[in-house]
């Protein structure tokens, strides 16, 4: 044994000496990591895995078995039912990114190790012979989600180290030779559904469990006694068999029931009132071999139940009374509203001399849709070279015009409700307008010559910038009015999808109906002679990513709470984008271009709903591109896009704020080229986090809440999509960093 233990010292100094002399620069994975997984492969016995080495390699670049990798840095170790023995060793701690361990139904054995990574979420040693205590290190975990080490060897009570999991959701330590009370701060897993304590010797009473959240709880042959929590028999996946429970409950908060004229007097002073029989004239008959005093508490038990049950189902009763009148309320008051809508349509038309005229939506609803595609087309076929030059100078076709006129069809109320102190046209302002209606614009409808003026011919110093769908340009309307025209770009673009004008009208109006303080207005949009082109509100400050790179009078005004808010208003965007519209939206195409600045520096998400112009023919091909500037989760390499897809570019959005650096940068060395590859190792530590913030802060920010909007990038950027949270939690986050 003692040849064995100096062999073993001999080879760990030399793999240390010739990792520290390896050309680290040729391989993908962190010299760190490498020496971790190193170190971690001589704690287990050299086991025969695929790509293990003893000395260097690269885990990420050449797929070591069971490891997967974000960029450079290990964040997965999954080696179940993989036949491994000897033990895990203290190398673990220094895998600074993984999220995901699992060695579980192996043969190791030897002690937990006493310090784990604390960027762990998925713990799983099941099935294993580990001995010897839990460790206490577990209180540092404060991100796990999952933690299982049953079907093990360990010993001694469980310790109190709860405190900081606040988080974790399923928590299982049966089947080893636990003993002792549960700990007070069990309590504080308030996350907590899953909690397995079946087969030890673990005693006490559960009321440290009676608050938690539990769905599923066994805690069979054990030693647990005193009476069970009211609360913990409407776990609905309880079970409690194997142990010596105390059923006497105190029933001191209930009123006693009062003893009915024909019930005899208690004969001792043993008899408790609520012993009483029940009832005139029925008491309750004593089972052979069950004591009266039990089945008295049970009774009661019961009793207590039952009338919980009523108490809710009469709750749910008045709640749904209260709904169906609510909407029955709705419904009246939309008969109204579009009664007098429609009686307000019979109005004379507004003057056709007008060059700005707009069509009511109830007279648009009128026409028969053959009748809307006709003029649709007759418009689109319609000569332009006999105008006259004055009418080349008009900023929209007359809507009444009998040869020009267009009709398109109206979008529909959005998906929400908001608040509007604005007239709708055609409604006197004496008609009360239902909760869920709200100001329904007309769309405007530009003619390509007007654009040609107002851009100046769609002039390079009118040029506001290029992108996947086209170019934009500011326009400027005869009023003073400033206005975005972005120009699809059909011909020179292989990742926009062609589409018919029948299409591009259905597109318009999805794209009016996405109504959110910050998401870009459609203010209306041009289909003539081959060209389709979306005018937008413009927003005076540019993009976020100009703010960051380019401007610098306007990345001085971005102080830290005020790049929190902008990543706040990103945020909210994004929520109604994926919750609240139905179906979801996805952007598929959120980065800092696509996030404007106006006068008030507050933040406007722009190509909202474009995504059905993305082929999908080619975003195998854009993925390369696209994920060279930083932005594209991994899952988009496959042609798979979701909401949680978007999360991931959120992510990216915030570490700009937080750095100031470009997604991607090649004038950098070719380790901080890529942002996110450079910026993960840093995330959680204090010290590297603080030196990686935007200079130009000057540190006006307190570590506090530095860290938490840290934490938020990480878990934005993880890299299985089902490990980024909702967008909606990402909001609740920020909230509390402000």
């Amino acid at each position: 044994m003692g040849y064995l233990k100096y062999e073993m010292m001999f080879f760990f100094f030399m793999g240390l000496v010739l990792i520290f002399k390896a050309p680290f620069c040729n391989g993908l994975t962190d010299p760190g990591d490498v020496v971790a997984m190193n170190n971690l492969y001589i704690s287990l016995g050299y086991p025969p895995l695929r790509g293990w080495l003893l000395v260097g390699g690269d885990p990420c670049g050449e797929n070591w078995e069971g490891v997967e990798c974000v960029f450079s840095n290990i964040t997965s170790i999954n080696l179940s039912n993989a036949n491994l023995g000897g033990e895990l060793g203290d190398s673990l701690q220094f895998l600074g990114s993984v999220i995901h361990l699992d060695f579980s139904n192996n043969h190791i054995g030897g002690i937990i190790p006493s310090a784990l990574p604390p960027t762990v979420r998925n713990f799983s040693l099941s099935g294993n012979q580990f001995t010897g205590s839990i460790p206490i290190a577990f209180s540092t975990l404060s991100q796990l989600l999952y933690l299982l080490i049953d079907n093990n060897r360990l010993v001694g009570p469980i310790p109190d180290v709860f405190q900081q999991l606040t988080s974790l959701v399923i928590l299982d330590l049966s089947t080893n030779s636990l003993d002792g009370q549960l700990p007070p701060s069990m309590g504080n897993m308030l996350a907590l559904s899953t909690l397995h304590l079946q087969n030890n010797r673990l005693g006490g009473t559960l009321d440290v469990l009676q608050d938690l959240p539990l769905q599923d709880l066994n805690i069979e042959n054990n030693l647990f006694s005193g009476p069970i929590p009211p609360k913990l028999l409407t776990v609905p996946n309880f079970r409690k068999e194997g142990n010596p429970f105390n059923t006497t409950i105190i029933l001191s908060p209930l009123e006693a029931p009062t003893p009915s004229p024909s019930a005899q007097s208690p004969t001792s002073s043993e008899e408790l009132p609520w012993k009483r029989p029940i009832g005139p004239s029925s008491p309750i008959k004593t089972m052979p071999g069950q004591s009266k005093k039990f089945l008295t508490a049970k009774a009661i038990i019961w009793i207590a139940i039952a009338g919980v049950s009523i108490v809710i189902a009469l709750l749910l009763c008045i709640t749904l009374s209260r709904c169906v009148r609510a909407k029955r309320r709705d419904k009246i008051a939309k008969e109204q509203y579009f009664d007098s809508y429609k009686s307000s349509s019979e109005k004379p038309k507004p003057d056709e001399s007008s060059n700005e005229t707009l069509v009511r939506p109830q007279e648009r609803t009128s026409l028969p849709p053959k009748l809307q595609h006709h003029d649709q087309q007759r418009f689109m076929n319609s000569k332009r070279s006999v105008r006259s030059s004055k009418d080349m100078r008009d900023s929209e076709i007359d809507m009444t015009d009998t040869e020009d006129d267009i009709f398109l069809p109206p979008p529909p109320p959005p998906p929400f409700s908001v608040e509007n102190s604005g007239q709708i046209p055609g409604v006197p302002s004496s008609i009360e307008r239902p909760l869920h209606s709200q100001h329904l614009n007309s769309m405007r409808v530009f003619t390509i010559a007007s654009l040609q003026q107002y851009t100046n011919s769609f002039s390079q110093e009118n040029f506001l910038g290029t992108g996947i769908l086209g170019s934009v340009y500011k326009a400027e309307l005869p009023d003073g009015k400033l206005l975005a025209v972005k120009k699809l770009d059909y011909n020179n673009n292989i990742a926009i999808k062609q589409r018919s004008d029948e299409e591009f009208f259905e597109l318009v109006s999805n794209i009016s109906k996405l109504q959110h303080p910050n998401i870009v207005e459609l203010v209306g949009y041009c289909a003539e002679h081959g060209q389709q082109l979306l005018v937008y509100e413009y927003c005076l400050n540019g993009t976020l990513h100009d703010a960051l790179q380019i401007h610098d009078e306007i990345h001085k005004k971005l102080s830290w709470n005020r790049r929190i808010q902008i990543a706040l208003g990103a945020a909210k965007a994004l929520e109604y984008l994926h919750g609240v519209c139905q179906p979801p939206v996805v952007h598929r195409n959120f980065k800092s271009v696509n996030l404007l600045l106006n006068e008030k520096l507050e933040t406007l998400v722009s190509d909202c709903g474009l995504a059905p112009l993305l082929s999908s023919f080619t975003l195998s091909q854009m993925s390369g591109g696209h994920n060279s500037y930083g932005y594209s989760a991994l899952e988009f390499e496959s042609g798979s896009y979701t909401c949680q897809s978007d999360v991931y570019g959120f992510g990216v959005v915030l570490l700009e704020l937080l750095t100031g650096r470009k997604s991607y940068d090649r004038s950098r060395p070719r380790g901080e080229q890529y942002l996110v590859r450079w910026a993960v190792p840093k995330l959680h530590d204090i010290d590297a986090l603080s030196r990686m913030v935007d200079p130009s802060l000057n540190g006006s920010f307190s570590m506090k809440s530095l860290s938490r909007f840290a934490d938020i990038i990480s878990s934005c950027i993880q890299r299985e999509p089902e490990f980024r949270p909702p967008i909606s939690e990402i909001v609740q986050e920020l909230l509390q960093v402000i």
